[in-house]
């Protein structure tokens, strides 16, 4: 009767009542049909099952032919995502070894010596929030409600959590919602950029030092655990951590203490671990460049955040909280027409949440205009039409309609393409000339700079490089920038 009932219900009250009742999920179940385990079988709490020998796998195998962690199979919708975490022997398919791939119910996969048949398992329920909203995270999919009521859940434990997912998710706003959640809200929230610090710099960024402590250290600094308290140290970029920094931050975390550099004193760690990464750290580990006991303990909860090219019904609520933000007063659709945004729906967005901000601000400053200028994708109508039907409709600013202008000439091939040169040339130079502005008004400081332009530590580097604008050796950062997701 219940169910029922909802049919009458607003949208609201259907969020409340999946958030209540969870949503169902098919499940993925793996049987091992030959090899060391062969008669074992396993299937997926959730939405995703790894396969490897380390412990810490949904399905550990004894064969020594597979790696630590050898697999990821992630459910998508009705389909099912693998992923070789850059093992050893490589996931195989028949001949066809497979890197990443969408496989069906009942394939067949070789990893060394195991065989596995991948099948859909029984139905289960996961919780969704009953928010889109929380502490800044925004989504009204699926997708994020569960992502929201993984936050809110993991909020009231201490234990570390390691956030991954692609650059622009706002993996670090993850972070923060944690913090802010939590029963350590009241206290810091320290951010260390693991990605910008030196190996000699490290330490003394986590664990302080003492006056004399090294050439330069003219004066006791209190590092990012002494300075959180109680609160929260978010490393971000942790796979960035040099073998060294990996051992002492685990040390740490096993004893539950640690000593400034230079000084003797055990001080107390009561700080939580919030880490993230852009990069799957079981690769790391199957490749020895990250430690397998380290990522044992910063692993204990692993929160996915979503690339939005998976959540792309979230763009209106996103884009309408960015141009609010960027200071749009008005309705979403007075400043992206609906067709544009209907555009926006059907582009992948590399640069994810981050990139969406982007061109939303640039929107607000510039104009819808400069979207169709600067992201060719949104140039192209979500659905084909004839050429003709182009040259006809109304301009996106529903000022003129090109259908007042007389038509253009017909262009030639090389005409095109000296466009584009033209184009790329002048796009370059403002590049160059934006990067220079940007790392003189930072004072060469590349994490503040990717801050100050909105964008990926990385991809900002990249650049720099590109144009020939190298970054310092040696810089230091914990700051208490945020993301957007």
């Amino acid at each position: 009767m219940a169910a029922r009932m909802t049919d009458h219900l607003g949208d609201t009250q259907a969020i409340r009542r999946d958030a209540a009742l969870g949503r169902a999920l098919t499940t993925i179940r793996v049987d091992v049909i030959g090899g060391p385990d062969a008669g074992t079988s396993q299937t997926s709490s959730a939405d995703a099952l790894s396969v490897g020998t380390a412990p810490g796998n949904t399905l550990q195998v004894t064969d020594r032919t597979v790696s630590r962690y050898h697999l990821e199979l992630r459910r998508e919708g009705d389909e099912i995502v693998l992923t070789d975490l850059g093992s050893t022997n490589g996931t195989r398919v028949g001949e066809v070894r497979l890197e990443r791939a969408r496989v069906t119910s009942g394939t067949t996969l070789a990893l060394g010596m195991t065989r596995l048949r991948v099948s859909d398992g029984a139905e289960t329920r996961v919780d969704v929030s009953a928010r889109s909203e929380l502490k800044g995270l925004k989504g009204d999919t699926v997708l994020m409600r569960r992502l929201l009521a993984l936050v809110e859940k993991s909020a009231k434990s201490d234990v570390p959590v390691l956030v991954t997912g692609e650059s622009g998710t706002g993996k670090e706003l993850i972070a923060r919602a944690l913090h802010a959640t939590g029963p350590r809200a009241d206290h810091p929230f320290v951010v260390v950029d693991c990605g910008s610090l030196s190996p000699t710099l490290i330490g003394s960024e986590l664990f302080g030092h003492e006056r004399g402590a090294f050439t330069g250290a003219v004066d006791r600094h209190a590092g990012a655990f002494e300075q959180a308290g109680e609160g929260t140290v978010f490393l971000d970029e942790v796979g960035e951590l040099p073998p060294t920094s990996q051992a002492a931050l685990l040390g740490v975390l096993e004893r539950g203490s640690f000593r400034r550099l230079g000084g003797r004193a055990e001080l107390p760690m009561r700080a939580r671990i919030v880490s993230a990464t852009n990069r799957d750290l079981r690769s790391d580990v199957n490749r020895h460049t990250f430690r397998l006991d380290l990522y044992y303990r910063l692993a204990i909860v692993v929160l996915l955040a979503p690339p939005l090219r998976d959540r792309l019904d979230d763009i209106p609520l996103l884009a309408s909280h960015f141009a609010r933000r960027a200071g749009h007063d008005g309705s979403l659709e007075s400043l992206i027409p609906h067709d544009v945004l209907e555009r926006m729906k059907a582009y992948s967005w590399p640069g994810n949440v981050r990139e969406l901000r982007n061109v939303i601000d640039a929107a607000v400053t510039l104009g819808a205009d400069w979207m169709l200028d600067n992201v060719p994708e949104l140039t192209r109508p979500a659905l084909p039409q004839p050429l003709s039907d182009e040259l006809t409709s109304p301009s996106l600013s529903g000022a003129t309609s090109t259908s007042q202008m007389p038509p253009p000439p017909p262009l030639e091939a090389s005409a095109i393409e000296a466009y584009n040169e033209a184009r790329a040339t002048v796009l370059a130079e403002f590049e160059r000339r934006y990067l220079r502005q940007l790392y003189q008004a930072t004072d060469g400081n590349v994490s503040k700079a990717a801050r100050l332009a909105n964008m990926d530590r990385s991809h900002l580097v990249d650049l720099l490089r590109k144009h020939g604008i190298h970054p310092p050796r040696r810089e230091v950062s914990a700051t208490d920038g945020g993301n957007d997701a």
